[in-house]
């Protein structure tokens, strides 16, 4: 089946597609996918997997916690598993690391030009020349100017029973970073 792009889409109206993916979607994906929801306008639809997902649980209590001091809520959160079809049919792909990123980009290589690092897409925002043309645009100046991150780590930690230390570190570095995408994709 044919992949209809981005722009494509967003021309009929339909949401800019922005999806977070991490290991079990317990602590790092829902993170980012409920504090980028709450901040991005309606004409956004945020959702998160995982690629070893523990399917069917509620957010990690601590990383619940973390939301919670960060303004979101953690109610009805529920972890699910990554396929195929959510990379082929996200506009934009947030990996909490560069590992997931390949894991991701294995079910859907097409979605090269779309799939970043979390904090890989939040450093590229330095460098990007502002393209005036909505999330799709932005997406694809990223795209072509992935070179130019230049970061020690593309990582953002994992958190995973590790305590609430290490959670509130993981914490900082997404909303940091979602906050910084955020700004950029719906200024």
């Amino acid at each position: 089946m044919a992949e209809t792009p981005a722009a494509d889409r967003a021309d009929v109206g339909d949401p800019f597609r922005v999806l977070f993916v991490c290991v079990g979607n317990v602590c790092r994906s829902p993170l980012g996918e409920r504090l980028a929801a709450a901040l991005l306008p309606s004409s956004f639809e945020v959702s998160s997997a995982g690629v070893g997902a523990l399917a069917g649980q509620g957010m990690d209590p601590d990383a619940a916690a973390q939301l919670a001091r960060l303004g979101g809520s953690s109610e009805g959160f529920v972890a699910r598993q990554l396929t195929p079809a959510m990379v082929r049919e996200a506009d934009l792909v947030l990996t909490a690391t560069t590992a997931i990123r390949s894991r991701a980009l294995e079910e859907a290589p097409t979605a090269l030009r779309r799939t970043f690092t979390l904090r890989e897409l939040a450093a590229l925002l330095d460098v990007v020349e502002d393209p005036g043309a909505g999330p799709a645009a932005l997406v694809r100046a990223a795209a072509q100017e992935r070179s130019r991150a230049q970061l020690e780590r593309y990582d953002v930690v994992d958190p995973y029973r590790r305590g609430s230390e290490v959670h509130a570190e993981a914490a900082a570095e997404i909303d940091a970073a979602v906050r910084r995408v955020v700004a950029a994709l719906a200024p």
